[in-house]
């Protein structure tokens, strides 16, 4: 049975190209063990895939490139289980997340409030730490926009700043969710967790939160997960970021099988809808 692994370009993994390769070499050994007729997984890079695409019956794909994401969509509809879809890829846009949570009833940032702002490019995930600007005022949220705008980037998201802890959530379908203060171990992608300070550990109901997480995951269709939840003082969590296949490398050795098996419920169920 033919599968084939596509790495995530590097400008897609800033500071996390080492683990990005962990987590879905470590699957690729998980499927080899759990599917019968798997002796031998294909590994590629992004670039490599989109000058010489080739399908399989199975392809677990950390692309983002739109070039990547297309040819993928069109190998997927020809019957290949591709995961994460390209189509929930694109959905993990930030424009795109903020109107589905809204229409869903999903607890999120709003766009204006009185701790300062975020400003996110919108265009594609970000690509090193320029690309996500924390903003004290109004005028600062100007100066950061006409920054952006004279880095060619014109399409970008704002949302209010919210004070409390930062919970990085990690899942897996609708049946795996794990979560950590990334205060309290020092993973950190860019460092703008520093922004909300040392966590204070706020009670909040973590079930709830996964219940919402979960529904993300539906209404996107990204089957492997990750993001990133504010938790105030009152308990209250709002999602703030919701991503495709992360790194998972504070779960990596425990995940890696959870990842293996959905892929695979994905590829049965695949063979039984066509």
């Amino acid at each position: 049975m033919p599968v084939l692994a596509v790495l995530r370009d590097e400008r897609f993994s800033p500071n996390s190209v080492e683990n990005d390769k962990a987590i879905l070499l470590a699957v690729c050994a998980e499927l080899k063990m759990q599917l019968t007729g798997v002796d031998d997984i294909r590994v590629v890079n992004e670039k490599s895939f989109i000058e010489h695409p080739s399908g399989a019956d199975i392809i677990l794909s950390m692309a983002r490139s739109e070039e990547a994401l297309s040819l993928l969509s069109g190998l997927e509809a020809d019957g290949c289980c591709v995961v994460n879809k390209p189509s929930g890829v694109r959905n993990c846009k930030r424009s795109v997340l903020a109107q589905l949570m809204k229409e869903n009833g999903i607890p999120t940032a709003t766009e204006k409030g009185n701790d300062g702002f975020w400003l996110k490019r919108n265009d594609t995930s970000a690509q090193k730490k320029d690309d996500i600007v924390f903003c004290n005022t109004a005028e600062d949220l100007m100066l950061a926009q006409q920054k952006f705008m004279q880095r060619g980037i014109n399409d970008m998201v704002v949302s209010a700043h919210i004070p409390g802890d930062v919970v990085k959530f990690y899942g897996v379908g609708s049946h795996i969710f794990r979560f950590l203060y990334p205060g309290d171990t020092g993973i950190s992608k860019f460092g703008l967790e520093t922004y909300n300070g040392l966590p204070h550990h706020y009670v909040f109901d973590a079930d709830a939160l996964a219940q919402y997480v979960y529904r993300l995951s539906e209404l996107t269709g990204v089957a492997v997960y990750g993001g990133d939840a504010i938790v105030d003082k009152e308990g209250r969590f709002y999602i703030i970021d919701f991503n495709d296949w992360p790194s998972f490398s504070p779960f990596r050795k425990t995940m890696a099988p959870s990842i293996a098996s959905e892929i695979i419920a994905r590829f049965k169920q695949n063979n039984q809808c066509e």
